[in-house]
């Protein structure tokens, strides 16, 4: 959705911007945007296009500001970080009344120091640049994510993210069915879509959406709906064939913000192509969880800090 994006190419911003809100889009309808640079003409546009409350940079380009200030008819939120900016120590909550008080999260993730203890294989060889990197982009998101909370990544990009739930392995099959759809969408056939002129970019998203994960009606008002966003309506993709794509899904990394419990999350987790994972230990049930990745040919690197964020 930014093929039409002047100057994307050249732009880093936009790209990764434009990466991060399409791993998800079905999470990306209202949202205030964190930026890292400042704010360039291509990140604007795209920024101009979606649904959002506001952003929050170091800085603006004078024609990306006056993009954005036109935004929401002029009330779109624009916030200037402060670089001099630490946040105290300690972070307090009052919760009915009982106040709580802990040394705020600052662990600092690395590639080379947060994911040098390979458990399994023992006879591993150096993990690759790659995987490293898709691990501390997994791991940086378990950060500021509600926990329970799994992360995929690949290709230096989160493609699926599962927070707030009660069980690990809902979870992890959260986090692993949104990884999932993402791929599904570089099949051809969702590549190619020809959309019915004029229609929504937030239709557009549930529609991909729906052919993406499956879950698209035989028949009946629900389906009507779905195929009106169509100049040609794209045939639903058979358990078959979507077996045969995301068996071609591969080289992802799986990050944990705590021990796996139970072998089931490696089995999930190894449906969606991970071929690493990255999680504290501590589970009387390590054993199992170190053999069964082995068994699978993902390795397994012990992740030292626990990242529960509530």
């Amino acid at each position: 959705m930014v093929e039409d994006i002047e100057g994307l190419e050249s732009s880093g911003l936009a790209q990764a911007y434009a990466r991060a809100r399409g791993a998800d889009r079905m999470s990306s309808f209202g949202d205030v945007i964190a930026l890292s640079h400042e704010v360039d003409v291509p990140t604007a546009k795209i920024i101009g296009k979606e649904v959002s409350d506001g952003v929050v940079a170091p800085g603006f380009q004078p024609e990306a500001l006056e993009i954005l200030s036109k935004k929401k008819g002029g009330k779109y939120l624009l916030l200037q970080m402060d670089k001099a900016y630490t946040p105290p120590a300690q972070e307090s909550r009052t919760i009915f009344g009982v106040n709580l008080t802990q040394h705020r999260n600052d662990a600092t993730i690395t590639p080379h120091n947060t994911f040098n203890s390979i458990i399994v294989p023992k006879d591993s060889l150096p993990l690759p640049e790659s995987a490293l990197r898709d691990m501390t982009v997994a791991t940086i998101a378990l950060k500021f994510t509600q926990s329970n909370s799994v992360c995929y990544a690949l290709n230096g990009q989160v493609i699926g993210l599962g927070a707030g739930q009660q069980s690990r392995i809902h979870c992890t099959r959260l986090a692993g069915d949104k990884a999932d759809n993402w791929w599904m969408r570089f099949h051809s056939r969702a590549l190619n879509v020809k959309w019915r002129k004029g229609a929504k970019r937030a239709d557009k998203s549930n529609a991909i959406d729906l052919l993406c994960s499956g879950i698209v009606q035989d028949s009946g008002p629900e389906r009507e709906d779905w195929e009106k966003n169509f100049e040609e309506v794209p045939q639903p993709f058979t358990q078959e064939e979507r077996k045969a794509w995301l068996s071609k899904m591969g080289e992802v990394a799986v990050s944990s913000d705590a021990f796996f419990p139970f072998t089931d999350n490696v089995y999930r987790v190894a449906r969606s192509g991970v071929k690493y994972i990255a999680a504290p230990v501590g589970s009387q049930n390590d054993q199992a969880c170190f053999e069964t990745a082995e068994k699978l040919g993902i390795t397994f690197v012990e992740q030292h800090v626990r990242l529960f964020h509530h």
